[in-house]
């Protein structure tokens, strides 16, 4: 019998978000070691990646474009006493506000208009500790965001929405 809290099933909790999130930075590299430049717009190209980042075309299956949300740089920032982290150095693609990420576990979701499904969390490389600073990997452990494969191509801005496709959302078993 599904575990029940307030009344509801875990299952019908895991779908309820608040809110969409949204999209405020987005991010690609040209080539490898090259610095991650921020952009407005870019185009997602299915089974990919991003148009302009190095790794469109040699992504694995399961991760062709990464996420990380802006709550997680603050929470990095703090732990490093610092008193914002650039995105540019965590070298994730596209910053979301005001959604958990790990609420899309197992889910199809719109980023603007392409559709991504996540395929897993994305943990800190030890370049961290160069971009960042002393203690720069352990501040990042747990908040490095996720890594997803883009399902359907399409056009990611800044200030895009974050929803996820509804009717396609996977079973909770």
């Amino acid at each position: 019998m599904p575990e029940k809290i307030a009344g509801a099933k875990i299952g019908e909790l895991l779908t309820k978000l608040p809110h969409p999130g949204i999209v405020t930075w987005i991010g690609i590299r040209s080539g490898r070691g090259m610095p991650v430049t921020a952009v407005e717009q870019v185009e997602v190209i299915q089974a990919k990646g991003l148009a302009g980042d190095h790794y469109k075309g040699m992504a694995s299956s399961t991760r062709h474009v990464t996420l990380i949300q802006a709550e997680h740089l603050a929470s990095m920032a703090s732990f490093l006493g610092m008193s914002e982290v650039n995105p540019a150095l965590v070298r994730r693609n596209i910053v979301i506000k005001g959604l958990n990420l790990l609420a899309l576990k197992d889910k199809q979701f719109f980023v603007g208009s392409a559709l991504l499904e996540m395929t897993g969390l994305c943990h800190p490389c030890s370049r961290m500790e160069e971009v960042l600073g002393e203690g720069g990997y352990n501040a990042m452990r747990g908040h490095g965001g996720i890594t997803a494969r883009i399902i359907q191509g399409g056009t990611i801005s800044i200030g895009d929405q974050v929803v996820v496709h509804s009717e396609i959302v996977k079973p909770i078993l």
